[in-house]
């Protein structure tokens, strides 16, 4: 029996220029950056003191304040996206067999503002070690998708996918086999994150992995730009609810694109910086276009990594030199983590959404705060700098790579005459 194909019926997005599935791709195509001081905290002793933090979002307006309690944000953020997702895909769940629907879900972190909270009210204490009842289940990653089929009555495979930030990605790669192999015939899937917190800004100021442009925040995410200082932490959750297609077709679901493929790889070459020459990067791509069964020359565009790290950035123009040879330079490339920042384990999933955007619009989102050429890196590249391009995409890619080496690639291809 052939591996059974896959579409995607279903989105969901809360993300720091838009709380939803719309306004996310609103702020995207008009170039809107998520970026300014943060209010979760006082931040003015800190190196970095601004992130991609989501706007206007209170938890008790999709839960009851007790339940909203009990979780960390980024399993509120998991709930809130899941839950637009599967309204979006129309799915009765009354009706569905609910044994066949799983939930895969992606975070790097977890709950990392809990654990910091508890340790921090334990220090500040008497040295009675007295914690929250809740302060486990509220750290763990695969929290999340258990809250998710828990509300949702949902008994299919259901786990958390973790590798730094190509967890969702990976998350989406394992929904799109489960169902290929006919172990489920929906998967809820995607990815949160919470990271936006003391030590989350702490940790990664002591990395230097951060922007420190606090005099201008929105212009701090600049990809491959040559004055670029470091990535802006974001927040927030994507979700695709992936479908076996006859499963689809059968209940007359709108299908906003084929998944055909996912790759895999891992740099093996250091714990927080990538192959200078892009090895992973390059073994990724290539991989992922083999599963796919397609040619590099029918890849329209490609949603980079693109963090706007010094080294991220060239390691990966350099891949994509290496796999896409002359057919790069008649791509469209972007980077949407200039206007998000960076969402760390839910990058991969609303990236994911930004390239199946792409192909029911036929527009491509820009890389905003282009400013300065970066000799380093090669200028005939087109990264649809500054202001969204019209394009007609058939196959769109979205890569995503982690802390450790960790190498996700996901493409989409547009659904025709079905």
């Amino acid at each position: 029996m052939g591996l059974r194909r896959v579409v995607v019926t279903g989105l969901g997005a809360l993300t720091p220029i838009g709380n939803t599935v719309s306004e996310y791709w609103q702020g995207l195509i008009k170039g809107k950056s998520g970026a300014a001081p943060i209010t979760y905290f006082d931040a003015s002793l800190f190196k970095t003191q601004f992130a991609c933090e989501l706007k206007g979002f209170n938890p008790e307006n999709f839960m009851d304040r007790k339940l909203s309690r009990k979780m960390d944000r980024f399993a509120q953020y998991a709930i809130v996206s899941s839950e637009e997702a599967i309204k979006d895909s129309g799915i009765d769940l009354e009706k569905a067999d609910r044994d066949r629907i799983g939930v895969i879900w992606g975070a790097g972190i977890g709950g990392l503002e809990t654990f910091q909270n508890e340790v921090l009210d334990f220090a500040s204490g008497n040295g009675t070690p007295r914690f929250n009842p809740f302060m486990i289940p509220k750290m763990i990653p695969d929290i999340a998708p258990g809250i998710i089929s828990i509300r949702n009555g949902l008994r299919g495979p259901n786990f958390a996918t973790v590798s730094a930030c190509a967890s969702s990605a990976n998350a989406i790669i394992d929904g799109l086999n489960y169902i290929r192999l006919g172990y489920a015939d929906v998967i809820v899937s995607g990815g949160s994150e919470a990271g936006v917190s003391i030590s989350g800004i702490g940790g990664f100021n002591a990395l230097h992995a951060l922007s420190t442009r606090n005099d201008d925040p929105t212009t701090a995410s600049r990809p491959f730009d040559k004055e670029r200082d470091g990535f802006v932490l974001g927040e927030g959750g994507g979700s695709l609810i992936l479908e076996d297609y006859e499963h689809a077709i059968k209940r007359g679901a709108k299908i906003y694109a084929e998944l055909i493929g996912g790759g895999l790889s891992a740099d093996a070459h250091h714990m927080t910086a990538p192959h200078p020459e892009g090895i992973g990067a390059i073994k990724v791509m290539q991989n992922c276009m083999r599963d796919a069964k397609i040619d590099l020359s029918e890849v329209d565009t490609i949603n980079m990594h693109g963090t706007s790290t010094q080294l991220g950035d060239v390691a990966e123009s350099k891949a994509l030199r290496e796999v896409f040879g002359e057919h790069l330079y008649s791509m469209n490339i972007n980077s949407t983590k200039s206007m998000t920042g960076h969402l760390l384990g839910a990058a991969g999933a609303i990236e994911a959404i930004s390239s199946i955007l792409s192909i029911n619009h036929g527009i491509v989102p820009p890389t905003i705060n282009y400013q300065n050429k970066d000799e380093s890196i090669d200028g005939k590249i087109n990264f649809t700098f500054n202001r969204a391009q019209k394009r007609d995409v058939n196959i769109a890619m979205s890569n995503t790579f982690g802390f450790g080496g960790h190498n996700a690639c996901v493409v989409f291809k547009k659904l025709e005459n079905h």
